[in-house]
């Protein structure tokens, strides 16, 4: 699998991420809604008022990307790289820090810095591009779940569906349901 790629995800709606406000409406069609009301008063100041709200819905929208930034530095790269030989791997990042010479602080901080997530939230994507390959294969989720890391199926289904947007079981379903390109 590429390094520091976005991975395309079988949704119900399509292949992509999912992306939703607070509010629970994907941001264009709320944007879409707000533009044409905001617009169709033609009031003084609409548009500055209108701009405001476009930028506050697109900072609220959590990103669920399944993209995997890879690092510069080299103590950061030596433990991403043991990560990605072993994805079920369950040491702590001070325990990582330690094969590769940098404190669990110093490590934090790079995994912040310079791939924007935390070292929880690397791992967890990590996991889940691991995931998607077995579960492509037809393997079962229990067994996707222990070969990636998981302590129990719950879990990993818990974390499956917040970075994916749904259940592995419904993933499977839906690969099994399109049709197949020869």
């Amino acid at each position: 699998m590429p390094a520091g790629v976005a991975m395309p995800v079988r949704t119900s709606a399509a292949v992509g991420t999912s992306t939703k406000t607070s509010a629970g409406r994907s941001p264009p069609s709320r944007i879409a809604r707000i533009a044409g009301s905001a617009l169709s008063l033609e009031r003084p100041g609409a548009y500055e008022r209108l701009r405001a709200v476009v930028l506050d819905e697109l900072t609220e929208a959590p990103e669920h990307s399944l993209h995997l930034p890879e690092p510069h530095d080299d103590r950061l790269r030596a433990v991403t790289d043991l990560l990605h030989t072993d994805p079920a791997r369950n040491t702590t990042l001070a325990e990582l820090g330690r094969s590769a010479g940098a404190s669990e602080r110093t490590l934090s901080r790079l995994f912040h810095t310079e791939l924007g997530m935390s070292f929880h939230r690397w791992r967890t994507v990590l996991r889940i591009h691991h995931a998607l390959i077995h579960l492509t294969d037809g393997r079962s989720v229990t067994e996707t779940a222990t070969a990636c890391g998981w302590s129990n199926p719950s879990s990993f289904i818990d974390a499956f569906t917040a970075v994916v947007g749904q259940t592995p079981g419904r993933y499977q379903a839906e690969l099994r349901a399109a049709p197949t390109t020869r």
